[in-house]
């Protein structure tokens, strides 16, 4: 019917990946097979513990302010764009007017959420109380 062909490119990249489907389904089978043996069949006991019980939980004061997150997230942000601009900046004569245009366009959007972050306070630091 039909002939298979062992020397197309992808036939390795085929058979990886039904090894690899194969080898997925192998390792779930087994571990449910593992887990029934291992697991402990005295499920009464638990059916018939007090439910709701213990100490009353009490709320601990967040020692690590949310502030650091925003101000963390605001770095990585700028710092990852300022990446951007090196791959522009090697290839500046190439594109041109385009990419004048280009990067003075994500420099203005740069300068805007920074203003709006510097107007939200999210550059200022707040200590905890």
């Amino acid at each position: 019917m039909g002939h298979m062909n062992f020397a197309h490119p992808y036939f390795g990249a085929f058979v990886f990946l039904a090894l690899s489907f194969g080898a997925f389904f192998a390792t779930t089978v087994l571990a449910r097979l593992v887990s029934r043996k291992l697991a402990r069949l005295d499920d009464e006991k638990l059916k018939l513990t007090i439910y709701e019980c213990g100490p009353e939980v009490t709320k601990q004061p967040n020692k690590i302010s949310a502030q650091f997150y925003l101000f963390a997230l605001l770095f990585i942000l700028f710092d990852v764009e300022i990446i951007f601009m090196f791959p522009w900046a090697i290839d500046f004569k190439i594109l041109g007017w385009f990419g004048f245009v280009e990067m003075i366009s994500f420099i203005l959007l740069l300068a805007i959420g920074f203003i709006y972050a510097w107007k939200k306070g999210a550059l200022q630091w707040h200590s905890i109380k």
